[in-house]
């Protein structure tokens, strides 16, 4: 039975290698065309995304003006800031922008990191506009025409929030506060609007057009199939023309592609170092045991860059170094099972006794030394931004892809190997020494 196990367990280790494979594999994705059945598929290419600092463009960093904004809505102020320059960047077709908030001392800041973006003033140009909020409603001369201003805008909107809508679970609305001479506006809108729709934009977008049921006076709900996720959306959205927040630039700078690529070529060539000789030493000091260590360290590899990809990792040159470390923190795990297993073995156990009994001895301190590294990482993507987010998500990936192959694809493999008549030879697990002898 166990036998068989294992044996299901290395055919799952196989069947997930050969999916990561199809990821990491460079070219177009996976296309399977069969014209007799009538079948053309062809699967997503994944790609690894690359930092600023890998691809160059632009690094800019907002202080943002508060001062009018009350402590309790400060957060939601810089949320709606930060999902209305999204918008912007995305209108104007930047690939993978990251736009992070954070809080150095008193000071909130936004930080913009646009890769590929050469023309820098265009860009900021687009970022520095306060957002724009407006109402407008169908063109009564022209039905067919764009809509036209009604005088209500994002200073008339005191605050807009998410309310549960009773008539269906999991079911949200949107409700919306005017100040009293946006009322005022509101009521005659809604008044000559009746079965129409009122169309929302922000910054000359439309980002909602909700009908009027009838005539309005005083706050409205905007009623729909809004999920939490759109809702909150939504909200932000409108809150953010009333809401506007001032920004100034206290920090702009642009990163080359040719030096980025320059750093990727150096950070590559030190992995590739580091992982020959870590797999060289490997071998020649624990022997059988250090070359299924290095298989494991291939296949670990694979993973990795087959997560990154699937998940959209945006990787840096913080984030390579994440990864070549996280490659040697894999290593690690295996020389501390390594050597219970020789202590083991020098007791005079059986080879599959020592296998079994040193992985387990060897669990916590694995355990652990890799909780502790998570705890950190995580830490470090709390309170950080930019490229320590990067360096800490690579690392906590790295991690826990580590103890897997650590604990269950090593493993997987040794229960395997230590069976086999032709390999159960002492030396190939102890060198010179013979099993038994201490």
């Amino acid at each position: 039975m166990k036998k068989r196990k294992n044996w299901m367990r290395v055919t799952a280790i196989m069947l997930l290698l050969a999916g990561a494979l199809l990821v990491v594999w460079p070219g177009q994705g996976l296309h399977i065309k069969i014209d007799v059945l009538k079948i053309d598929w062809k699967g997503p290419d994944f790609k690894i995304k690359q930092g600023l600092d890998l691809q160059g463009g632009t690094h800019i960093v907002y202080s943002a003006d508060l001062s009018d904004i009350e402590d309790d809505k400060k957060s939601d102020a810089m949320e709606s800031l930060r999902s209305v320059i999204e918008n912007r960047i995305n209108a104007f077709g930047v690939a993978e922008p990251i736009i992070q908030t954070s809080k150095l001392g008193s000071e909130d800041r936004l930080t913009v990191e646009l890769p590929g973006v050469s023309n820098v003033q265009e860009a900021m140009d687009l970022i520095g506009k306060t957002a724009e909020l407006e109402f407008k409603e169908e063109n009564l001369d022209n039905p067919q025409g764009a809509p036209q201003g009604v005088g209500l805008t994002g200073k008339d909107l005191e605050k807009a929030a998410i309310v549960d809508d009773q008539t269906k679970p999991n079911n949200y609305n949107i409700s919306l506060k005017f100040k009293s001479d946006g009322q005022k506006k509101f009521e005659k809108v809604t008044e000559r609007n009746v079965g129409k729709p009122i169309y929302i934009f922000l910054d000359g977008e439309v980002i909602s057009a909700p009908k009027v049921n009838e005539k309005i006076s005083g706050n409205a709900v905007i009623t729909g199939d809004f999920n939490i996720k759109d809702a909150k959306k939504l909200v932000n959205q409108l809150n953010s023309g009333a809401l506007p927040v001032s920004i100034k630039v206290i920090e702009q700078r642009t990163v080359g592609a040719t030096l980025g690529q320059e750093d990727m070529k150096k950070s590559l060539f030190a992995g590739i170092l580091g992982l020959i000789m870590v797999t060289l030493f490997m071998a020649l000091y624990y022997r059988l045991p250090g070359i299924v260590a290095d298989i494991t360290l291939i296949l670990y590899t694979i993973f990795v860059l087959a997560i990154f990809k699937m998940f959209g990792v945006t990787l840096t040159l913080a984030g390579v170094a994440a990864f070549i470390l996280s490659i040697g923190m894999a290593v690690d795990a295996n020389v501390l099972i390594f050597e219970r297993m020789k202590e083991e073995l020098h007791t005079g156990k059986s080879l599959p006794s020592a296998l079994e009994t040193g992985f387990k001895r060897a669990w916590t301190s694995i355990r652990d030394s890799n909780s502790a590294s998570i705890i950190t990482a995580t830490v470090l993507f709390s309170f950080g931004s930019g490229v320590i987010k990067g360096f800490a998500v690579v690392l906590i990936i790295g991690v826990l892809v580590s103890m897997f192959t650590a604990v269950f694809v090593t493993r997987t493999f040794m229960r395997v190997i230590v069976r086999r008549k032709f390999l159960s030879s002492p030396k190939l697990y102890l060198g010179a020494k013979k099993e038994g002898k201490k």
